[in-house]
C-alpha cells in the first residue's frame, strides 16, 4: 500500500532527479538486474506490459506514471499519463492523492488500466477504470478514456479496495485480485463485457489473508494471479513497505487448481493462514542493498517470464527502484525468480 510520504518521495525524486527486438533478452542468473539503467526511480508498485516493439511500465504517480524501454534494459521516464483524478473519485474519496497501484492488461481490443484511488490508513477506497485502445501515444487513437468506478469500500466493509490485478481463467472468465491489510486479498467476478463488477451485492471469494498477532496487522497486500501448467499462482507481499531501506515487504507465492482457491505454499501452508513461499526476498546479510522487494507484476513475453516489482536502494536513500527479473518454472512446476 502507497503512504503519503512516498507519494512526496515520488514528488521531490522527480523534482530532482508484445517484443522489443526480434526476441526477448537473454539473460543469466541475476544479471537482467545488474544491467538495468536509465530513469529507474523513483518507482513504486509496477505493472509491465508491452505493445510493438515498447515495454511499458506503469506505476503508483499523481497520476499514474510510465516508462518505457526497447530492451528491458534502458529505460525512459516517459512523465504521468494525460489524465486526471476524474470527480467520482473525488467525491467517493474525499481527500484522495494520486493514482495507486495500478493494473494493465489487453482485454476485448483495448487496454484495461485499472487504478486505485485511497488515503492512508483508511479503507474509504475504490477502484477505477480506464482505457486506451493502445499503448503508444503517437499512434492514432491514443488517448485513456474513463471507465468509472469498479468497486468500493468504506468502513462498513471488510476489505480495503486497492491494489488490483485483473485475471482471465481458463474458462473465460473474468475476475478482479485486490485488497491491502484489513481481512487480506479478496476476488471479485467481473462483467466481461465492463470490466466492472458484476454484482456489487455478492460476496467475494477471500483467497489471502493474515491474522492478526496481539500485537498489531500481519499485513497482506498486492495480489497477482498467474495461470502456469494448471495451476494458478496467487503471488502476495507481506508486512510493511514505504519505509525505505527500513522496509521490510517479501513476496510468497501459493498455488491452486481453482482461480477461487485455496492457495498453499510447497509445503502446504496456506495463504489463508499467512503461508505460502518465498518468491522475492531482501537480499542476503552481506549485501543489503535493495530492501523490501515486492508488490509484483508479470509479462509473459516470447515464451519468456518476467517479473517486475519495486525495492528500496539503502545506497540511493532508500528510493523506490524498479527491478525486473526472469522467471523459471522448476522440475515441481514452482516459480524461481532470477534476481
Amino acid at each position: 500500500m502507497i503512504t503519503r510520504s512516498v507519494l512526496t518521495l515520488v514528488a521531490a525524486t522527480l523534482a530532482t532527479a508484445a517484443i522489443a527486438q526480434s526476441t526477448p533478452p537473454t539473460t543469466e542468473k541475476g544479471a537482467l538486474n545488474a544491467r538495468l539503467t536509465g530513469d529507474l526511480t523513483p518507482t513504486h508498485d509496477p505493472v509491465i506490459a508491452r505493445e510493438g516493439d515498447t515495454f511499458y511500465v506503469f506505476h503508483t504517480g499523481t497520476p499514474v506514471r510510465l516508462r518505457t524501454s526497447r530492451d528491458l534494459v534502458t529505460w525512459k521516464d516517459a512523465g504521468p499519463l494525460p489524465v486526471t483524478l476524474p470527480g467520482w473519485a473525488n467525491k467517493a474519496v474525499p481527500g484522495s492523492e494520486g493514482m495507486w497501484a495500478p493494473d494493465i492488461s489487453f482485454v476485448n481490443g483495448r487496454w484495461r488500466l485499472y487504478y486505485s484511488v485511497s488515503t492512508f490508513g483508511s479503507n474509504r477506497s475504490a477502484i477505477g477504470l480506464f482505457t486506451s485502445p493502445t499503448l503508444d501515444p503517437k499512434a492514432p487513437g491514443y488517448g485513456w478514456r474513463d471507465e468509472g468506478l469498479v468497486v468500493a469500500s468504506t468502513e462498513r466493509d471488510d476489505f480495503n479496495a486497492i491494489d488490483p490485478n485483473f485475471v482471465r481463467d481458463r474458462d473465460g472468465r473474468h475476475w478482479l485480485a485486490l485488497g491491502s491489510f484489513w481481512t487480506g486479498i479478496k476476488l471479485f467476478a467481473l462483467d466481461p463485457r465492463t470490466g466492472k463488477v458484476a454484482d456489487l451485492k455478492a460476496r467475494p471469494h477471500a483467497i489471502a489473508r493474515r491474522p492478526a498477532p496481539a500485537g498489531g496487522p500481519a499485513p497482506v497486500e498486492a495480489p497477482f494471479i498467474v495461470d502456469h501448467g494448471g495451476y494458478y499462482y496467487q503471488f502476495v507481499s507481506y508486512d510493511y513497505c514505504c519505509k525505505g531501506a527500513n522496509s521490510t515487504y517479501y513476496t510468497v507465492v501459493g498455488r491452486s487448481k481453482a482461480i477461487t482457491g485455496p492457495y498453499l505454499g510447497k509445503d502446504g501452508s496456506t495463504l489463508m493462514n499467512g503461508g505460502g513461499s518465498i518468491f522475492l526476498r531482501a537480499d542476503l546479510q552481506e549485501k543489503q542493498r535493495f530492501r523490501g522487494p515486492g508488490h509484483p507484476g508479470f509479462l509473459r513475453d516470447g515464451g519468456k517470464d518476467y517479473v517486475v516489482y519495486h525495492a528500496y536502494d539503502k545506497q540511493n536513500r532508500g528510493v523506490p527502484t524498479l527491478r525486473v527479473a526472469p522467471v523459471s518454472w522448476g522440475a515441481d512446476g514452482w516459480p524461481v525468480a532470477d534476481y
